[in-house]
């Protein structure tokens, strides 16, 4: 009888670590969420940080918000990359082509598209605009078949220079629903977000287009809803095992890291170390591509090339490095087959 018992014992004891193993799901990759848009997106999109903080303290704390744009202030902690280009109309960018580049360097599984106030402001007619949606989120399902898309009807506008702005806007925004259930599909829902109600261009901007404070804190607890709506059931993208190639050179390391490639392109990131004793007021990084590679596009440092040989140099606010401090610079590249890593230096 004790010999049946121990056995059962045993049995038991490795059924319960069986099922402990089978129920316990394995850390998945945080889900990545892009923030599209222009200015009222990006410059500085304060909203952005508001959301970002209200859902890490509300549980979402496996998110990544993605963009090849970095932070640009708001004075709080907050994942701070995003695609809000300011000044750039949904058209253009539809018409340019620049959002597959944007989109294959940081593989969203989720869009929120705050778009158009530009072309509105342009006097582009709302089928024209939302045409320009259809293929941006043409190019979302190619890079993401189950790509969640949020699209916002957007805040009021009342531009001192545009009095007709502001019915335009209606316009638009009236627009957008049945284009968005004309969209949508099961495997890619297309959900429209109502940020026009209830925000006054009176209170809520400081330029009668740019939300201020109010206007970020109204605009941030409407996207919050329909975000954690749009979180469930969403399986992260894969993430990318980046290239690094550390280059010292005196007190200064420049370090690339390979951040995403795609047919034609490539996005590249680098960080500047002051590796010294003393304070940096300044850096050089340097480096010639070995395959014809050609920087398009460029943030956290200023650009100089010629043929080959790329010359970037610090900002006027990320220049200044205490001993052991980094900052970091990133761009987008084009390339026509073989991308091999460049050897930055640094002085």
């Amino acid at each position: 009888m004790r010999k049946t018992s121990g056995a059962l014992a045993a049995f038991l004891a490795l059924a319960a670590v069986v099922m402990y193993l089978t129920a316990t799901p394995a850390s998945a990759a945080a889900i990545r969420i892009m923030p599209l848009g222009d200015s009222i997106t990006g410059s500085p999109g304060c909203w952005r940080a508001l959301l970002w903080n209200k859902l890490q303290s509300t549980g979402y704390t496996d998110i990544d918000f993605v963009g090849t744009l970095p932070p640009q202030g708001c004075g709080v902690a907050h994942d701070g990359d995003n695609e809000g280009h300011g000044g750039y109309l949904a058209t253009n960018v539809a018409n340019q082509n620049l959002l597959p580049g944007w989109l294959s360097a940081t593989r969203p599984d989720i869009v929120m598209m705050h778009f158009g106030t530009n072309d509105v402001w342009s006097n582009i007619p709302p089928a024209t605009i939302l045409g320009a949606f259809t293929t941006l989120v043409n190019q979302m399902r190619a890079s993401n078949p189950a790509m969640k898309i949020l699209v916002a009807k957007i805040i009021p506008m009342n531009p001192s220079s545009c009095a007709e702005c502001g019915q335009r806007a209606v316009s638009f925004n009236n627009a957008i629903p049945a284009w968005a259930a004309s969209t949508s599909t099961a495997q890619s829902p297309v959900t429209v977000v109502d940020q026009w109600t209830g925000f006054n261009t009176a209170t809520d901007t400081y330029d009668g287009v740019h939300p201020n404070a109010a206007g970020d804190q109204k605009m941030s607890d409407k996207w919050y809803p329909a975000l954690v709506n749009a979180l469930s059931g969403v399986t992260p993208t894969p993430t990318i095992t980046p290239t690094v190639t550390p280059t010292t050179s005196g007190g200064c390391t420049a370090t690339y890291r390979n951040a995403g490639q795609w047919q034609g392109g490539f996005q590249g990131e680098v960080t500047v170390k002051n590796t010294g004793t003393t304070p940096m007021t300044g850096w050089t990084v340097r480096w010639t591509f070995a395959n014809g590679q050609q920087v398009t596009q460029i943030w956290g440092g200023t650009l100089s090339a010629s043929g080959a040989n790329v010359t970037v140099r610090n900002e006027s606010w990320n220049g200044s490095l205490a001993p052991g401090a980094s900052t970091t610079f990133g761009f987008l590249g084009s390339s026509s087959g073989t991308n091999t890593a460049p050897s930055p230096t640094c002085s």
